[in-house]
């Protein structure tokens, strides 16, 4: 029975995967920051046994590596996409962190490290956000020739950070900003086939250094908000901004403690989230994504429509 350590699955991804491998009879040890906060909700994710639950900081390096000791495949899935004052840095999080799984990986021998990392950094040069997602998966492959980096696009689901806030944002303001004219392109894949990905990465051995995760659509920025709107049935004007007024909301939206929009993430938005064609994909590695954006997202989208759950047809 193989033994899986997990940092970041108390998030949308790690609840997920949890499932997938205590079906598949893995033992899973999930590390968290605050386990009276997040104990709780990882223990209903499967029986009895099979998981176990470590409370520890990503920067206590010697507890970190007493939970390698008894480990076979490690699973890095923490990810920040603003940096904070309370150590929470691109560097510490995307490079100094992985590096230290790594190094621990290659000492005490493990099977396997698979680490996630993002869609479209070689590309996006001026992003610190990207530039430390870059070189933090390239130091790791370095230091531990067995790592698998997964490169997901946007992951959404009806936990995520993406679909539930921009349909909490179209629901409340009556004008909507474009930035770059809405053209930026994604390939949105659903948390459940990116979960998928890495529980067939595991169970088959796959050995592909960089695997680019994606879904089964391209879809401009533009499209995904005009599909949202069509879910909770609103209209709202789409207005695109030009790139000084759009700078400027970014450095205002960025002040707030969970900023809404950044001047790095705006950085990020110019460059397209697609498969570059230099790595292998997850249809090529035979796991097509199947879930389709508005099909999954309609499961959900009844929360921000008028009436709530009353008004979903029986």
């Amino acid at each position: 029975m193989k033994k899986i350590l997990i940092w970041g699955g108390t998030g949308q991804i790690g609840t997920h995967l949890l499932r997938k491998l205590i079906k598949n009879n893995y033992t899973v040890t999930v590390v968290t920051r605050n386990i009276h906060q997040k104990g709780h909700l990882i223990k209903t994710q499967g029986n009895a046994g099979y998981i176990k639950i470590k409370e520890c900081s990503i920067f206590e390096e010697d507890k970190i590596r007493k939970l390698f000791e008894k480990t076979d495949i490690c699973i890095n899935l923490i990810g920040i996409l603003y940096e904070k004052k309370n150590g929470n840095s691109f560097k510490n999080i995307h490079y100094i962190f992985p590096s230290l799984l790594a190094k621990l990986c290659k000492e005490y021998k493990l099977n396997q490290f698979i680490h996630l990392s993002a869609l479209g950094i070689n590309e996006a040069v001026d992003s610190n956000y990207a530039k430390s997602k870059l070189e933090g998966e390239q130091n790791a492959l370095k230091i531990f020739p067995h790592t698998t980096v997964l490169r997901p696009s946007i992951v959404y689901s009806s936990s995520d950070n993406f679909s539930c806030n921009l349909m909490t944002l179209l629901n409340r303001l009556p004008v909507f900003p474009l930035y770059y004219n809405g053209e930026t392109k994604f390939t949105p894949i659903h948390c459940s086939d990116l979960t998928d990905v890495i529980n067939y990465v595991i169970s088959k051995k796959v050995n592909s250094n960089i695997i680019e995760c994606i879904g089964p659509q391209i879809l401009s920025f533009r499209e995904i908000l005009v599909t949202l709107l069509k879910l909770i049935n609103k209209k709202r004007l789409l207005l695109p901004f030009p790139q000084p007024l759009a700078m400027l909301t970014a450095k205002f939206f960025q002040l707030l403690p969970n900023p809404l929009l950044t001047v790095d993430q705006l950085k990020l938005l110019k460059y397209d989230n697609i498969v570059s064609g230099k790595y292998r994909t997850n249809f090529d590695i035979g796991l097509p994504a199947k879930k389709i954006f508005s099909e999954e997202v309609k499961k959900y989208s009844y929360m921000w429509t008028e009436g709530g759950e009353y008004s979903r047809k029986r």
